[in-house]
C-alpha cells in the first residue's frame, strides 16, 4: 500500500513529480545528511527523474549538484508520496522514491550554490525535513 501524505485539495490539478531521495546517516546512526536552501528548507539529497535516467543515475546525478559528492546506493527503503503547494502556489504531488545511501569521494564542489550540507541530528528531523514522506522514510531507514 501506498504511503501517501499532505492532503488533497479537490479541483486542483497536481503535476507529478517523481523523485528519488538519499537517506544517509553518519557511522553512530545518530544523525542524517540534509540540504538546506537558501530559504533556510531543509530536504533529504536527491530530486527529479530527468528524461530516461534510472533511480541510480538520478541519484549520482543529484548527489553531484547539491553535494558534490559521488554516492554508494544502497536498499530501497520504499516509495512514499506527498500532496502540497510550490513556493509559486503550483499544486504537486512529489512521488519519492528513497533509498540507503552512502558517502563516497568528494569529487567537486556543489554546482547549486544556494544548497548547503547539513548533518542534522535525528530527534530533530521532524521538526527540520519539509516533507513529511521524508521524515517517514528517515524513520524507515533506521529499521534496516
Amino acid at each position: 500500500m501506498d504511503k501517501v501524505f499532505g492532503e488533497k485539495i479537490g479541483g486542483l490539478d497536481y503535476q507529478i513529480r517523481k523523485g528519488v531521495y538519499a537517506i544517509i546517516f553518519n557511522s553512530a546512526k545518530d544523525k542524517v545528511l540534509a540540504v538546506q536552501n537558501s530559504r533556510g528548507h531543509y530536504f533529504l539529497p536527491g530530486g527529479g527523474i530527468e528524461n530516461e535516467e534510472s533511480y541510480q543515475e538520478c541519484l549520482e546525478r543529484e548527489m553531484l549538484e547539491e553535494t558534490g559528492y559521488n554516492v554508494f546506493l544502497g536498499s530501497f527503503i520504499g516509495n512514499a508520496k506527498r500532496y502540497f503547494q510550490s513556493t509559486k502556489n503550483e499544486p504537486l504531488l512529489n512521488d519519492g522514491y528513497f533509498y540507503l545511501a552512502e558517502l563516497l569521494d568528494k569529487m567537486q564542489e556543489p554546482i547549486e550554490d544556494d544548497h548547503f550540507i547539513k548533518w542534522i541530528n535525528i530527534d530533530s528531523v521532524r521538526e527540520l525535513l519539509v516533507h513529511e514522506h521524508h521524515y517517514w522514510a528517515v524513520k524507515e531507514g533506521l529499521k534496516g
